[in-house]
């Protein structure tokens, strides 16, 4: 079990970026579920901002050896 953990770092983005486009996504897809009272886009925006909050970064951080610094976005 703990040989698949590896693997699993390397898929996931070392920035920022991907994390907050999962968060907003899981925002607006609940907003979205809100409006039209359906529980199941609810749902699935509540499970997304967890994901991308605390989840995958989290995955990350465990899986690595040392964890990689989040790079900064560029100003523009």
């Amino acid at each position: 079990m703990l040989d698949l953990l590896p693997p699993f770092a390397a898929l996931l983005p070392h920035s920022i970026a991907p994390y907050i486009a999962v968060m907003l996504s899981g925002f607006a897809i609940g907003s979205l579920g809100y409006a039209s009272s359906s529980r199941w886009l609810v749902a699935a925006g509540v499970i997304l901002v967890f994901l991308g909050a605390f989840a995958f970064p989290l995955a990350l951080t465990v899986s690595t050896e040392t964890p990689a610094q989040v790079e900064k976005s560029p100003s523009p």
